[in-house]
């Protein structure tokens, strides 16, 4: 069982900078592909970037590529999402999620969730 716990949201002015932190718990964390998915009202939760277990693939949607950047720590077990010139369609619930081995971009294909973190960018 693996929990995630995300922190680092908030309001932003447009073009500022946030950085968010996921937190998972567990042993094997190295194991796990992680991800950043967003979602907005109404929407459905849209992939925004991923990690492999090494650290060393990342993958982006292109609407964030270039501003945002996804690294990990495997030795603190989190996972990071840097986000850099920020834009008011960046405003969503941000959620963390785990994959054992494998790069997938849909939500339900996912082993684990966090709870989310709200980032608001006003413009």
């Amino acid at each position: 069982q693996v929990q995630l716990v995300e922190s680092g949201g908030g309001l932003v002015q447009a073009g500022g900078s946030l950085r968010l932190s996921c937190a998972a718990s567990g042993r094997t964390f190295s194991h796990y592909v992680m991800g950043w998915f967003r979602q907005t009202p109404g929407k459905e939760h849209e992939f925004v970037a991923g990690i492999s277990g090494s650290g060393g693939t990342t993958y982006y949607a292109d609407s964030v590529k270039g501003r945002f950047t996804i690294s990990r720590d495997n030795a603190k077990n989190t996972v990071y999402l840097q986000m850099n010139s920020l834009k008011p369609e960046d405003t969503a619930a941000y959620y963390c999620t785990a994959k054992q081995w494998a790069v997938v971009r849909s939500w339900n294909a996912m082993d684990y969730w966090g709870q989310g973190t709200q980032v608001t960018v006003s413009s």
